[in-house]
This record gives C-alpha cells, structure tokens and sequence, in this order.
C-alpha cells in the first residue's frame, strides 16, 4: 500500500480513500483509468467509497502532480500516475485501450518545428488514433 509520506509529499493529508484511490493507480501498472474504473475497482475490493469522493480525490491527485489527466476523444477522461518521464498514447476507437509509447525521433522532430517558427515550447502531449491490432484482427474474420 503507498505511504502516507508520499501523501504528505504533495501537500495532503492522509485518509484511507486517498490511500485506497492511490493504492488503486499503483497498481494499474501502464494501464489508464477512468474515475469509474478506479470506484468498481474499490467496489470490487470491497471498499465503500463513494463516487463523488473518487472523481474528487483524483482531481485533488492532479492538483498536487500525482496524476495525469488525459482527456481523449469522446470525452472520457483517463488518469494516470505521473512517474515523470514522457511518453505518448495511441488510443483504439473501438475498444478504449491506450498503448504508451516514447519516440526519440517523433520527439527531435517536434523540438526542430517549434524552431522553425521560433516557437518556445514548453510540453506536449501527441494522441493517435487508430485501432489497435486485437480490434483489427475481429474486423478482418
């Protein structure tokens, strides 16, 4: 379970539903969660945790650097932990599923058209969308 000093370190106080929801995230692995997977993970685990207190917590999550909210298409917004390192999604249309990736020569390439138009950039965030080869294969039989 994640400590209570991670908490602290991003100027929160400790509760067992901010403990619970960050327990939820560390163990998603690369996986991307909406507010609904995180509650029906709890629910799932046997926690009784509001709703309203998880979109509240994630979003205090955010506030303090913790997570990353990634807002795709369609409206669903996804988060993630922020582990400080960038990379990029690719978002299937038909089943939701993001895949991360990091490419240092889409990443050199950005960086050389910021240059070009004398553009100081600051961050990023790339999307593609597309479907992803499990969605891809069901389409084809």
């Amino acid at each position: 379970m994640p400590t209570s000093q991670e908490l602290k370190d991003a100027g929160l106080k400790t509760t067992l539903p901010r403990l619970r929801i960050l327990s939820v995230l560390e163990s998603s692995g690369d996986r991307h969660y909406t507010a609904e997977d995180v509650y029906k993970a709890l629910l799932d685990a046997g926690e009784d945790i509001a709703f309203a207190t998880v979109y509240r917590v994630l979003t205090q999550f955010e506030n303090a650097g913790l997570v990353l909210r990634h807002n795709f298409e369609g409206g669903r917004s996804v988060f993630e932990l922020d582990n400080g390192e960038h990379h990029d999604h690719m978002v299937c249309i038909k089943c939701n599923t993001v895949t991360e990736f990091y490419d240092p020569e889409i990443e050199e390439r950005q960086k050389k058209v910021a240059q070009k138009y004398d553009f100081k950039l600051e961050d990023h965030s790339l999307y593609l969308y597309g479907m992803c080869k499990s969605c891809q294969d069901a389409r084809s039989e």
